[in-house]
């Protein structure tokens, strides 16, 4: 039986006072893959922002990998956001650091401190996106994809139930696109359940999964079809 790692119920999402989902009921379970679709302001990044309580969650009820969004106190939040993994569209990768320096950075932020285990960590989560030997690498020598396969990387580090991509393709060309994709794709296979908030149809296409629309106020599932 599958264990639910989020639960929305009657949650109503305000941006500065404002409704902008209202009515929201979901449920994903472990492994999943959820694509988040719909216009811009239509709410897609407040209910991200909700997820990973930069927003507070002050209207319904919900859970996010075992904590609660409603009761949530300021000093749960940095517990909360080590068991979700964030991607965002423009990586935000340390400019003055290498990429195992980044990396480094996260797991001592998080509390890591065996420099061995670090590494062995970091080896491991660059590996399951392509980019072992880019570790002394500067972002600036990194082109986009490569930039967002360490953002990934990053958001693996510490083996999170969820990972949250916030329009990860949203700077890339689409053949990048779909390579990032495919990475996501097989984090997915290995376990992991994925959120994806997206304005990409042709990427929803080719990789079809579950999908969900916000469009006045509101969000509901549509169907996809594969492209043939």
């Amino acid at each position: 039986m599958s264990q639910s790692v989020l639960s929305l119920k009657n949650v109503t999402i305000y941006q500065e006072s404002k409704s902008v989902l209202s009515e929201v009921n979901l449920e994903v379970n472990h492994g999943e893959f959820l694509y988040i679709i719909g216009k811009t302001g239509s709410g897609k990044s407040s209910l991200m922002k909700t997820l990973y309580a930069e927003l507070a969650l002050t209207e319904g009820s919900g859970s996010v990998v075992g904590f609660d969004l409603a009761s949530l106190k300021e000093n749960d939040i940095p517990f909360l956001r080590r068991k979700i993994g964030i991607v965002f569209q423009d990586f935000k990768l340390l400019p003055d650091r290498t990429v195992d320096e980044n990396m480094l950075f996260v797991l001592k932020a998080t509390g890591w401190e065996d420099k061995i285990e670090m590494q062995n960590k970091i080896d491991e989560v660059l590996s399951k996106v392509g980019m072992k030997d880019f570790g002394k690498k500067m972002p600036h020598q990194l082109s986009g994809g490569e930039q967002q396969r360490v953002a990934i990387a990053r958001a693996l580090l510490n083996d999170p139930e969820l990972i949250l991509a916030d329009e990860p393709t949203g700077n890339l060309d689409p053949q990048t696109s779909v390579e990032v994709l495919e990475v996501l794709k097989k984090i997915n296979a290995n376990g992991k359940t994925i959120i994806m908030v997206t304005h990409d149809y042709a990427l929803l296409m080719k990789f079809p999964f579950k999908t969900l629309k916000c469009e006045d106020t509101k969000m509901f599932e549509v169907i996809q079809q594969r492209a043939v």
